[in-house]
C-alpha cells in the first residue's frame, strides 16, 4: 500500500527529527517534533510529546539543569511506556531503556553520561 503525500511528508519530518536528535541537535529536533505534535491526534500525539520531553531534557542536561532534565525524562518516559503508545516506526523499547538508565543516574545524583545518549533508531 502506497503512502499518501501527507503521510510521506510526516514520515520525512519524523526522520529529520530523529537525525537531529541523534546528532545532539536537541533544540532543532524539538522544533520538528513540536510541529508534528501540533498536527497530530490521539495516541500518536502522546508519542511525539514523550519524544519532545526527552529532547528538552537533553538540552537541560547540556545547560546543567539536572532537576529540569530529571522531571522531563520521567514525564517523557511515562508517556512513551504507556500501553498503546504507537512507536511511529522507531525502536522505542531500546530508546526507553536508554532514557531510563540516564534517569536513574540523575535520580541518584550521579553522572548520566556514563550511559550512552538515547538514540532514535528505525524499527527493523
Amino acid at each position: 500500500m502506497d503512502l499518501s503525500v501527507s503521510e510521506k511528508s510526516q514520515q520525512n519530518r519524523l526522520m529529520k527529527a530523529a537525525n537531529l536528535f541523534n546528532g545532539g541537535e536537541w533544540y532543532e529536533a524539538h522544533d520538528v517534533l513540536e510541529e508534528l505534535w501540533h498536527e497530530s491526534f490521539g495516541e500518536e500525539r502522546r508519542t511525539l510529546q514523550g519524544l519532545l520531553q526527552v529532547a528538552v531534557a537533553q538540552l537541560h542536561l547540556e545547560r546543567g539543569n539536572n532537576m529540569g532534565a530529571t522531571i522531563l525524562l520521567g514525564e517523557g518516559l511515562g508517556r512513551l511506556r504507556t500501553f498503546g503508545t504507537p512507536d511511529l516506526g522507531f525502536d522505542l523499547d531500546s530508546f526507553c531503556c536508554s532514557v531510563e538508565e540516564r534517569l536513574k543516574q540523575l535520580q541518584q545524583n550521579a553522572d548520566p553520561d556514563i550511559f550512552a545518549l538515547p538514540i532514535l533508531n528505525a524499527r527493523l
